[in-house]
């Protein structure tokens, strides 16, 4: 047995997870390696798109869907990974994605062409469905209420470190062997989080579970969606991740070319940035905790903005600069607006987190496919100014979200 009691079992009484224990670090590790692979996983391919522009003579925009079918199959996926997870158990569903994930990170390594790798990254973000939402009812239903913030900072600060060291990684070995190393490599590192998370993650406690029922799946979104708040928030996490992934796309063309002229491996080491939302997100989850959610938020955005504008000038100081700080403030509004979803939502929680991801991943694939043709028609400054609108209208929305998580 996993340690996970199926349905029936567990009466939803059981005691929280707390800070000091155990169980409570052991979850905090196991999250942590779990957002590490599936967002190493997941990104791996933003520093090889000039390489699969090259050697599968496709666009930029089209080097891009290695990224965007992933998140797009992974957006439509997490509405039933949500299901199955109230149905079977968070534990389960979590460690049969990272399993398959690693899997077929195995297979995009051999893929013979463009096609190929295609549909192997489309099965990706199907696999790698079963961990972002469930990870967020987990944390939302086994974890204290005082120290939600922090670990959902923590939980998130493992997905900023995958995403940046599945970026640096792949360009570091693809510049010393080629892409294909690179990707068996982190797909063997999918096969070692599923590993530390069976053994690592401890029982469910709290869980109830709730058999699927397309009828009650359709309840649950409607009550969801019909709450202004919650379709707020899932409006926010649209606005910002598309932004996000839009400008790491196209950072990397920009790099490579003049004034930058930049190697892969050295382009892999400027998104090490991505530490900055390591150590960014539980420090804004505590911040929110301590002055207010939507005060937060608002800030969090703005230096989104602001880390954009800084990027603007032809100068790898600036560019470095305005990155970190756009990383860290993106991860601040993300693990602010995830915590938020699960304190807002009373039931069915594995629902709301899909719904927020859902349309978070959305984004990621619209406007980071978008984003190539602003790249191709006006280079950078198309991109930001793109990018510089979805902001815009991020800041708007989330000016509309009430004070308190239940209000």
């Amino acid at each position: 047995m996993d340690g996970t009691r199926m349905p029936g079992q567990e009466d939803g009484q059981g005691e929280y997870l707390r800070a000091g224990t155990r169980e409570f670090l052991r979850a905090r590790v196991s999250l942590f390696l779990a957002g590490f692979a599936t967002f190493a996983t997941l990104y791996c391919v933003q520093p090889l798109m000039p390489a699969f522009a090259v050697e599968f003579a496709v666009s930029p925009a089209e080097s891009s869907l290695a990224l965007s079918l992933s998140t797009g199959t992974l957006a439509f996926s997490l509405l039933l990974a949500g299901a199955l997870s109230d149905a079977l158990g968070r534990k389960p569903v979590m460690f049969a994605s990272l399993l398959a994930s690693g899997l077929l990170g195995l297979l995009a390594a051999v893929a013979p062409d463009w096609p190929w790798l295609l549909v192997v990254r489309a099965l990706e973000g199907v696999a790698l469905s079963g961990l972002p939402a469930v990870a967020m009812a987990y944390v939302s239903e086994e974890v204290d209420p005082k120290a939600v913030g922090v670990t959902m900072g923590l939980y998130i600060g493992g997905t900023a470190l995958g995403g940046m060291s599945g970026r640096a990684l792949t360009a570091a070995v693809a510049d010393v062997a080629d892409w294909r190393m690179a990707m068996a490599a982190v797909g063997l590192l999918g096969l070692v989080a599923a590993a530390a998370l069976w053994f690592g993650l401890p029982a469910s406690r709290r869980f109830v579970g709730r058999p699927p029922g397309l009828g009650e799946l359709t309840a649950a979104w409607r009550a969801h969606l019909g709450d202004p708040g919650l379709r707020r928030l899932f409006a926010l996490g649209f606005l910002t991740m598309g932004a996000f992934v839009t400008v790491y796309n196209y950072t990397g063309f920009r790099l490579t070319e003049a004034p930058f002229e930049l190697r892969p491996a050295v382009v892999g080491a400027v998104f090490l940035v991505y530490l900055a939302g390591v150590v960014a997100s539980p420090w804004f989850g505590g911040l929110a905790g301590r002055h207010g959610q939507r005060r937060v938020l608002l800030a969090a955005v703005a230096l989104t903005l602001a880390g954009l504008m800084l990027m603007e000038p032809p100068s790898l100081v600036a560019v470095v600069a305005g990155l970190t700080l756009f990383t860290a403030a993106f991860f601040g509004a993300h693990t602010i607006a995830s915590g938020w979803i699960g304190q807002r939502a009373r039931t069915a929680r594995g629902q709301a987190s899909a719904l927020y991801l859902f349309s978070y991943y959305m984004g990621s694939t619209l406007a980071g496919y978008a984003g190539g043709l602003f790249w191709g028609a006006w280079g950078w400054l198309g991109v930001a100014g793109f990018v510089g609108l979805l902001l815009l209208a991020a800041l708007a929305v989330a000016a509309r979200l009430p004070t308190r998580a239940s209000g």
